[in-house]
C-alpha cells in the first residue's frame, strides 16, 4: 500500500504521521513544491520510527512526481490555508489551477489511484477533479464530513460531559460555515438520542459550534487547523487500505441521491478497497431535507465560479 501526500505543510504531515504511526501502509510519499521542505519532514517523521513503533517508510520530494509512480491513494492537501476572516470559498481562484495540476501529475504515474481532496473550498475542488480527470466517481472522495462529524462529536462530549467513545453524530451537507447540517436529531449517547440529556437550546448551540469550528480554530491559530484535519484523513485513508467497509460522511458527486444532481457534497458512504462502495441514502426530516437543499445551492454557486462548469 503506497500513499502519496501533495502539500507537505501542517496538515499534508500531520496526515502522513497519523498514517504512518497506525502502521497499514508500507510508504508514504510527501510531495511539495519548496525546495527540501517535503524531504526534511519526511526525515524528521523517519526519526520517530523506532520511538513509536512504525515500520511505515516515509519520503519526501520536491515536485517530481515520478516518485509517486503506481501510488494506490493520494491526498491533495495543496493549496493556500485559510487566514483569520477568511472564507474556504475566497481560496477557488488560487487553489483550482493547483488542484488541477496536481491531480493531473498524480493520474500520469498513478492512474489507477483513489484521489481524497482536502483543499479548499473542498466541495468545489472535488467537483474539480471529478470533472477534469477521467476517475470513475468512487475513486474521488472529498474529506470534509468525516472532520465535522469529529467536530460535531467533540462539542457534543463537552456539552454532555461525557467521553467522545460514547457520542454517535454525524455531519452532511456542504464543507462550510453556512453550509453544514448537523444531523442533531440523530445525534447519540450510546444509542439514547442526545434531546434526553441536553436542552434545544443547548443543543441548537452544539450546532452552531460545529459549523464555525473551522473558523474558530482558524481565529485561534492564525491558520487553518491540522491534527483534526490529518487524523480525519488517516481514517479514511485506513478505511480504504484495510477495507473496513466503514461508514462516513464524505463529498462525493452525487446523481440523483437526496434529490441532488452534478454536485458534491457530503453524506455519508461506505469505504472500502473500491473507494466509494455505497451511497447511504438517510431518511431526513423536511427541515433537514431544506438545510441540505439550501447547502446544495451555496455549493452549486461556488461550482460556478470554476471555468470548466459543464
Amino acid at each position: 500500500m503506497k500513499v502519496t501526500i501533495v502539500g507537505a505543510g501542517a496538515v499534508g504531515a500531520s496526515c502522513a504521521e497519523y498514517i504512518a504511526i497506525k502502521n497499514f501502509a508500507s510508504e508514504v510519499v510527501l510531495i511539495d513544491i519548496k525546495e527540501d521542505y517535503a524531504e526534511g519532514k519526511a526525515m524528521d517523521l523517519m526519526q520517530t520510527a523506532s520511538l513509536l513503533g512504525f515500520d511505515t517508510k516515509i519520503t519526501g520530494s520536491t515536485n517530481d512526481y515520478s516518485k509517486t509512480a503506481n501510488s494506490d491513494m493520494a491526498v491533495i492537501t495543496s493549496g493556500v490555508p485559510r487566514k483569520p476572516g477568511m472564507t474556504r470559498e475566497e481560496l477557488i481562484g488560487i487553489n483550482a489551477d493547483i488542484v488541477k495540476s496536481v491531480s493531473e501529475s498524480l493520474l500520469k504515474h498513478s492512474p489507477n489511484v483513489t484521489l481524497i481532496v482536502v483543499s479548499n473550498p473542498m466541495d468545489t475542488m472535488t467537483y474539480l477533479v471529478h470533472k477534469t480527470t477521467k476517475l470513475p466517481k468512487n475513486k474521488i472522495i472529498g474529506m470534509g464530513g468525516a472532520l465535522d462529524s469529529a467536530r460535531f462529536k467533540y462539542r457534543l462530549s463537552e456539552a454532555l460531559e461525557a467521553p467522545q467513545s460514547d457520542i454517535d453524530g454525524m455531519v452532511i451537507g456542504g464543507h462550510s460555515d453556512t453550509g453544514m447540517v448537523p444531523l442533531t436529531r440523530l445525534a447519540t449517547r450510546n444509542s439514547v438520542p442526545v434531546s434526553e440529556f441536553l436542552s434545544q437550546e443547548r443543543i441548537d448551540q452544539v450546532s452552531e459550534d460545529t459549523k464555525v469550528g473551522g473558523a474558530t480554530l482558524t481565529k485561534m491559530l492564525g491558520t487553518s487547523a491540522w491534527y483534526a484535519p490529518g487524523a480525519a484523513v488517516s481514517s479514511l485513508v485506513q478505511a480504504i487500505a484495510c477495507d473496513q467497509k466503514k461508514m462516513f460522511p464524505c463529498s462525493v458527486l452525487l446523481e440523483g441521491e437526496y434529490g441532488l444532481n452534478d454536485l458534491c457534497i457530503g453524506v455519508p458512504v461506505i469505504l472500502g478497497k473500491d473507494g466509494i462502495e455505497k451511497i447511504v441514502e438517510v431518511e431526513l426530516d423536511e427541515a433537514e431535507k431544506s438545510k441540505l437543499q439550501e447547502s446544495a445551492q451555496g455549493v452549486s454557486k461556488t461550482n460556478d465560479l470554476l471555468d470548466i462548469k459543464k
